[in-house]
């Protein structure tokens, strides 16, 4: 069990899965900065989150902007939207909570936000004594709402993905750079330079720089 003082961000798995780096430049050296895609998420965010927004409809009533934590998992955070739908009889309402994203789905980024639902599931499960089965993302852009089931596999991934972020932050070690096709969309390109010091990026960047030395006339001096 862990306390109030060690528990981690949520959000910090989301970083964690799309880059290790990133994740250690934002949660142990305190860098961010944002580009277009992170201010339109955090503008989204923000109206997701306003709790003065709760509402209730036939059948259902909405909760946004809800603190969770997990002292099992070490994790804190805060949800979106959680809707509690009616059930018959004297059941339980039926929990869903929404995670909101700015764009449209994007396969190559499935895992890191499932696994971000899936821990906003696990401390709502441990706070409410409740059972989660299925939550959903809403796609801003697209306006579209995809349902996430939370099975085995996923809640797996999930406790694996909150073990690992925890090793990276005791560690105080940030990860080196790797140069991948998505390092153009993340906002810290600029401070983590990938293309430079990132594996064989930094080889080919001293190579060229060396080539460039090489190919400049030197001095002249005397005969």
């Amino acid at each position: 069990m862990f306390t109030d003082d060690e528990l981690l961000p949520i959000s910090a798995l989301q970083h964690l899965l799309f880059c290790p780096r990133r994740a250690a430049l934002v949660h142990l050296e305190g860098i961010w900065l944002d580009n277009r895609y992170t201010a339109e998420g955090r503008i989204l965010h923000g109206r997701a989150h306003d709790p003065r927004r709760g509402e209730s409809r036939p059948g259902v009533r909405i909760t946004r902007g809800l603190q969770l934590r997990s002292y099992q998992l070490g994790l804190c955070g805060t949800a979106d939207v959680v809707e509690l739908h009616d059930r018959p009889g004297n059941q339980p309402p039926r929990i869903v909570i929404v995670e909101y994203k700015r764009g449209r789905p994007k396969p190559d980024r499935n895992e890191e936000y499932r696994v971000q639902l899936c821990a906003q599931a696990l401390c709502l499960e441990e706070m409410l004594g409740a059972s989660i089965p299925a939550a959903a993302l809403y796609f801003g852009r697209a306006r579209r709402r995809t349902e996430v089931p939370l099975d085995a596999a996923l809640r797996e991934k999930t406790i694996a993905a909150a073990r690992a972020l925890r090793e990276l932050i005791n560690s105080g070690v940030t990860p080196a750079a790797e140069m991948a096709r998505k390092c153009k969309f993340c906002s810290l390109a600029d401070h983590c330079l990938p293309r430079v010091t990132g594996g064989r990026g930094a080889a080919e960047y001293l190579r060229k720089q060396l080539d460039r030395h090489l190919a400049e006339p030197g001095p002249e001096t005397d005969p």
